[in-house]
């Protein structure tokens, strides 16, 4: 059965066939106003055929402005050339019209003796083609061109929404690709220090590890994914993490997340591995590093912070921290904050995202 939505699809794609409509409905609304001029005279046969008369100028006039003369010369700024081509496009045309309704259409429907205008006296009656033809020749000519420009500034944008999301997609993918080997690459270095001394703690990181793979790997390709994966992914970051450091490190979690909702994937994850590398991995100390998760009805909130070395000066925002605000970037524009704060040894960032 063919639906709705496929004729329209066939159709919209189908441009030939939108200009056969587009005339063909004229033809049929002139048709009325041509039977009230020509009524008397000729049959409906003899009116069809003064109307074709009319109409041909009108399709040629029209198709020489719209894909000739305006996108070759009046938007290419050669206006004077416009102007020529106009006037003598007009003229001819209009003279065409009138040659068409005497000597081709009362031709055809015409009966008996009758005397025709010669084509030189038509050539040069200009008022009559100027005041008769001219005017309803471009009554519909301008409707052609207001139909097509509106339908190409359509489709214009049609092509830019596309293209805008196809661009925003593969932006997304990118940074995406920039976050996955970046944590993968530590986790990989996390296993094989372990190896190394054959610690029993191996086949425990291994197993975390594989849960982060399956995750990053076949369950966070969409563009937002639950919370609450995402939090279920960061824990086991954190144990693998764990796995490196003695009791001197001290990391606390905190949820306190009353409702799921969906975040772009893997972000959160970066933030917490920036907390990693500037904190625990830089500070020789006992760093700290805290994690809160917190939602209201109209926001949610993920505040990450680390303790950072004496030395440590934040000289400016990091490859990690710079994918994540392009990412939120793409997805939320200006219905997200992300700060960053560096004082008294302590490196903090709140991600902070608004409801619609």
């Amino acid at each position: 059965m063919i639906t709705r939505a496929a004729v329209i699809k066939f159709f919209s794609e189908n441009r030939v066939l939108q200009h056969v409509l587009f005339w063909s409905v004229f033809l049929v609304l002139d048709f009325p106003k041509d039977s009230l001029i020509y009524q008397e005279e000729f049959s409906f046969l003899g009116t069809f055929v003064m109307s074709m008369c009319h109409m041909i100028p009108k399709i040629i006039i029209s198709y020489f402005l719209a894909y000739y003369v305006i996108p070759k010369f009046l938007l290419k700024k050669k206006y004077v050339m416009t102007v020529v081509l106009f006037l003598i496009g007009t003229y001819l045309l209009a003279a065409f019209n009138r040659v068409l309704v005497v000597h081709v259409g009362e031709t055809l429907i015409r009966k008996g003796v009758f005397t025709q205008e010669p084509i030189l006296e038509i050539l040069t009656d200009w008022k009559k083609l100027l005041f008769k033809y001219i005017p309803n020749m471009y009554l519909t000519t301008l409707v052609f061109l207001s139909v097509k420009y509106f339908l190409d500034y359509k489709r214009v944008k049609e092509k830019e929404l596309v293209f805008e999301k196809e661009k925003t997609e593969a932006e997304l993918k990118t940074l995406k690709a920039q976050l996955n080997p970046h944590f993968l690459f530590n986790t990989l270095n996390n296993i094989y220090s372990l190896s190394l001394s054959n610690s029993p703690k191996t086949p425990a990181s291994i197993g975390k590890l594989s849960e982060m793979l399956d995750y990053v790997l076949y369950r966070c390709n969409t563009k937002l994914v639950l919370l609450s994966n995402e939090i279920k992914l960061i824990e086991n970051y954190i144990e693998l993490e764990k796995l490196r450091y003695d009791s001197r490190l001290k990391v606390s979690l905190i949820n306190k997340v009353e409702k799921d909702i969906k975040i772009p994937p893997l972000i959160l994850l970066s933030l917490v591995e920036n907390a990693f590398k500037h904190g625990a991995g830089e500070d020789s100390g006992s760093p700290e590093i805290k994690i809160e998760f917190l939602s209201s009805e109209n926001s949610f909130k993920f505040k990450i912070s680390n303790t950072v070395s004496k030395d440590y000066v934040l000289k400016k925002e990091s490859i990690g921290l710079s994918n994540v605000r392009k990412q939120l970037d793409l997805i939320y524009q200006d219905q997200y904050s992300l700060t960053i704060e560096n004082e008294e040894n302590k490196f903090k960032v709140v991600l902070k995202v608004y409801s619609n």
